[in-house]
């Protein structure tokens, strides 16, 4: 790639201000197919931004990601030569000072639009900078006709309103309902908040909620797992001796479901199939008390230092890591050898769009029926390590039923010796009814929804095998 197709960088001597780390965030997230949230936190860390501007710079990075659909239909009015057609970092520059125009009251507009003019004279030319002023100002002007044409069919107005694809909106008014459709696609472009889990072999939630307290971090418990706390306001909370010592880990909280499903005990085998970073292996360790073996195997060789090190700090020996396909366990173990089997498979990612918005520009219908092939192979391999009364959970991060319900009922018609579990701890039934995850007639698998508890889309399926 040319450095004119990149953009020129303003030189060393001028430090990156909030809105060039932002522009350089986007580009490579759109060019490189670099993950959102990877590509900014190593920019904040290298530029060393005030509080404020690191600030702005994620508003500006999320923001413009989230609301790429509905911003791309306002600049088709004004780019003359169509929005396709311009550098890529041009074509990011106009979005994210639309944003700022449309989106963000505490930018004053002729601000933004003079930043952007100032952007683009440093990392383009005259005319590149004369054509962005040009169609901003004149966006300005008008402003009152960057509005959502009223009318629209339910599947055209959502997909512009809240800004996901058409194709991904139609999917879910046809799986939820139209009502709750819109209620996902509104949670998607709502702040994730953080969330950690509470080392039972180290700590308590109620010493861990004081110690938060105590750094005037504004900390909750979850009202959906156990062991979680939801913190507000709290920094980056990796970075804090109490996680260093162990005594926590930064974990989504429907992600923390997954282990509490599988509900280990101590002195069990168990194996997570796909275990990296290591968060629901070590959860599993904790939930053991140490005591057993936790067998974590994942994909590729180098992110099992990610495992072993969350292992280390956490104090759980019992964890043994080891890479390979997950499709070809059986191969390296017994058949019926395991108490516990977690296969957290790969998917989609379509329930932590709020967290990785390029997930839903990314993705396509064709690699929603990819992954179905893998994930069932997955589960026809990994069960057969499962012993006679023991127990398989299957989960993703999606809310596709194609990879969630019916990828479940469809591994139960081929495999009989299989059933669904609903023996949940009840602490977490409770916490998922009380959300409107499950109902009465509680089966065994749920799929919790993005705006049903502030969390991930997540889905978890709890089966035992028939003995």
């Amino acid at each position: 790639m040319t450095q004119q197709s990149k953009g020129k960088r303003p030189s060393a001597s001028r430090p990156l201000g909030a809105r060039d780390i932002a522009l350089d965030t986007l580009r490579r997230v759109e060019t490189d197919q670099a993950y959102s949230n990877l590509q900014l936190n190593r920019a904040l860390q290298d530029a060393g931004l005030s509080r404020a501007d690191a600030g702005l710079a994620t508003e500006l990075v999320y923001g413009t990601i989230q609301r790429q659909g509905t911003l791309d239909y306002w600049l088709g009015k004004f780019v003359a030569k169509g929005l396709n057609k311009l550098e890529p970092w041009v074509r990011q520059l106009l979005r994210m000072s639309v944003y700022q125009l449309v989106y963000l009251d505490r930018v004053p507009p002729h601000a933004a639009v003079n930043e952007a003019v100032q952007i683009a004279k440093r990392r383009g030319h005259a005319g590149i900078a004369g054509m962005v002023n040009g169609v901003l100002r004149n966006m300005l002007r008008r402003r009152d006709e960057l509005t959502i044409p009223e009318g629209l069919a339910p599947s055209d107005r959502l997909a512009l309103e809240y800004s996901h694809p058409k194709w991904l909106v139609e999917r879910w008014i046809s799986a939820y309902g139209e009502e709750t459709a819109e209620a996902m696609c509104a949670a998607d472009n709502e702040p994730p908040h953080s969330s950690i889990r509470v080392n039972r072999l180290r700590s308590t939630r109620e010493k861990a909620l004081i110690r938060l307290r105590e750094q005037e971090m504004s900390a909750s418990p979850s009202e959906l797992a156990p062991q979680g706390i939801v913190v507000e306001r709290g920094g980056n909370l990796a970075d804090t001796p109490s996680f260093r010592d162990g005594l926590w880990s930064v974990q989504d909280e429907s992600s923390m479901l997954v282990a509490e499903a599988a509900d280990p005990k101590p002195g069990m085998q168990v194996l997570d199939c796909c275990a990296a970073p290591g968060g629901k292996t070590a959860h599993l360790a904790e939930k053991m008390n140490n005591e057993g073996r936790v067998f974590a195997n994942d994909l590729h060789p180098h992110k099992l230092k990610l495992i072993d090190d969350q292992a280390q700090r956490l104090g759980l020996s019992c964890i043994q890591t080891m890479s390979g396909d997950a499709g070809e366990l059986a191969e390296h173990f017994a058949p019926g050898s395991m108490d516990v089997v977690l296969l957290d498979a790969p998917c989609s990612g379509l329930g932590v769009i709020r967290r990785k918005p390029e997930l839903k520009w990314n993705k396509t219908p064709k690699d929603i029926e990819a992954i179905t092939v893998v994930q069932r192979r997955l589960l026809a391999s990994c069960s057969q390590l499962v012993r006679p009364g023991g127990v398989l959970v299957y989960s993703t991060c999606t809310v596709e039923r194609k990879e969630n319900e019916e990828q479940v009922d469809r591994f139960l018609k081929e495999h009989e010796d299989f059933e669904l579990d609903a023996q949940w701890p009840m602490p977490v039934l409770a916490s998922l009814k009380d959300k409107g995850a499950i109902g009465d007639s509680f089966s065994g698998m749920v799929q919790l929804l993005p705006h049903q508890a502030g969390s991930d889309g997540f889905f978890i399926a709890r089966l035992r095998r028939r003995g």
